[in-house]
């Protein structure tokens, strides 16, 4: 089994050192460089061709959500894991609409981030448990006939659905906040994936992201 390849970005030494530590750990995670600067990530990444780039916001001279994005142009299939001091929704929402696949704070317990890591590699999102609350929220304060005419047909239920399935919640979650069943969320969940043409909690993100059920 191929090792998920993990390029290292902060600007803190002691801090990639420390990351390093952890994930070399894991048996099938492996740490193929470390950048302590924007450019140098975007350098690195196009030679070291790594799975996952574990990016810091705060960097000396490109922000990470920046280099985020530039990346995420170049290399469409490339996973970023957020991993910042910052928790703030600005930070936040301008990370995942750059696309970056998680956002995990630097207080998170290392399991988090390793759970993260292995989310992303499969394919779908991660979201820090405090944080999905400002995707709930940030829907939940908006109307569904403010954003009926930009949602490809979707019902009000759907969108609501849409909105937690993105958040990362599950179907008993989803179906105990809107007082539905498991197999009515299921359904409704299926319903949207068929017209939105989606087949990954990741697209979902994205798809509410660019339709503004979320956003800053």
């Amino acid at each position: 089994m191929s090792k998920i390849t993990l390029l290292l970005v902060d600007d803190h030494a002691v801090v990639r050192s420390g990351l390093r530590m952890l994930l070399e750990n894991e048996g099938e995670m492996e740490i193929v460089g470390e950048a302590s600067s924007g450019l140098q990530a975007i350098q690195l990444v196009s030679t070291l061709v790594p799975d996952i780039v574990i990016m810091d916001i705060s960097l000396p001279d490109l922000s990470g959500i920046e280099v985020t994005r530039r990346l995420k142009q170049m290399y469409p299939q490339l996973g970023v894991v957020a991993l910042t001091i910052h928790e703030d929704h600005q930070y936040f929402f301008e990370m995942l609409q750059a696309g970056a696949a998680a956002y995990v704070p630097k207080r998170a317990a290392p399991d988090d981030l390793i759970a993260a890591i292995r989310t992303v590699h499969r394919g779908d999102v991660y979201i820090f448990p405090s944080l999905a609350k400002l995707l709930v929220s940030d829907f939940l304060s908006r109307s569904t006939e403010e954003t009926r005419t930009t949602m490809d047909g979707l019902t009000g239920r759907e969108q609501q659905v849409l909105s937690l399935l993105a958040a990362g919640k599950t179907n008993d979650e989803i179906a105990a906040a809107l007082v539905i069943s498991p197999h009515t969320v299921a359904r409704h969940r299926e319903n949207l994936m068929s017209k939105l043409e989606l087949h990954s909690r990741s697209e979902l993100v994205k798809y509410a992201i660019r339709k503004g059920l979320i956003k800053p």
